[in-house]
């Protein structure tokens, strides 16, 4: 075996090796592939958006929400979780959805706060105060998904 062909070798074994981590049921695998689900989630959100802009944004976003969130519920039941053998389709919408309410909730009653307690902060720092919110939003609804639901 040559150079090339053992670096090849070398590299798709690690890429096999990440491939099964990935896979598997270890924290760290399903808050990625959690991650990854959320970003699809959030595209097909966006789709379904522009696809209904001539309803009205209000129309479009509440079935953009709606429709993302069974997606995700689904994606996180059968693939972030691996839970399609122990959580039914029903149960995980309903629950699923139960949180996903939860943290808009919560979410829009920190961004209502920010705006009461600091109404003069800049972009920069809004942005980073949007973004740091939506992860712990985010990351509460992986450990209450991961704990409860699935």
């Amino acid at each position: 075996m040559g150079a090339g062909e053992e670096l090849r070798t070398t590299s798709l074994d690690r890429l096999a090796r990440l491939g099964r981590y990935l896979r598997g049921d270890h924290v760290f695998a399903q808050l990625i592939r959690f991650a990854l689900v959320g970003g699809s989630s959030n595209i097909a959100y966006v789709l379904l958006f522009m696809a209904m802009s001539g309803t009205g944004p209000l129309i479009a976003n509440i079935a953009g929400s709606i429709v993302s969130t069974i997606i995700a519920n689904e994606l996180h039941r059968q693939l972030t979780f691996q839970a399609a053998d122990r959580v039914n389709w029903f149960t995980a919408q309903i629950e699923g959805g139960g949180l996903a309410l939860i943290g808009l909730a919560i979410s829009t009653a920190a961004l209502a706060a920010l705006g009461f307690w600091a109404p003069g902060l800049g972009e920069i720092a809004q942005a980073t105060a949007v973004i740091v919110i939506m992860a712990a939003v985010g990351g509460a609804r992986f450990l209450a998904l991961r704990g409860f639901v699935f």
